[in-house]
């Protein structure tokens, strides 16, 4: 899962060496740069809510029920 994640946040972000996907059980943590903060979480949040929906429907083919969190 974290690879899916880390495919997706890399395409988004400019500083592609600042992007750290971590897991920890059913949470999966994003770090980036600073200045990519705002390429992650989108206008009013929309392309975080839809990494967090790919996450949750390739979790749940998995039988799994992962998250998606941004470390700042």
């Amino acid at each position: 899962m974290t690879e899916l994640v880390k495919y997706i946040v890399t395409a988004l972000v400019d500083d592609k060496d600042g992007v750290k996907v971590t897991e920890d059980g059913d949470v999966i943590t994003v770090s980036v740069a600073k200045d990519d903060i705002g390429k992650v979480i989108g206008k009013q949040g929309r392309i975080i809510k839809s990494l967090r929906a790919v996450v949750k429907a390739a979790s749940v083919k998995q039988g799994r029920n992962c998250t998606v969190e941004i470390d700042e």
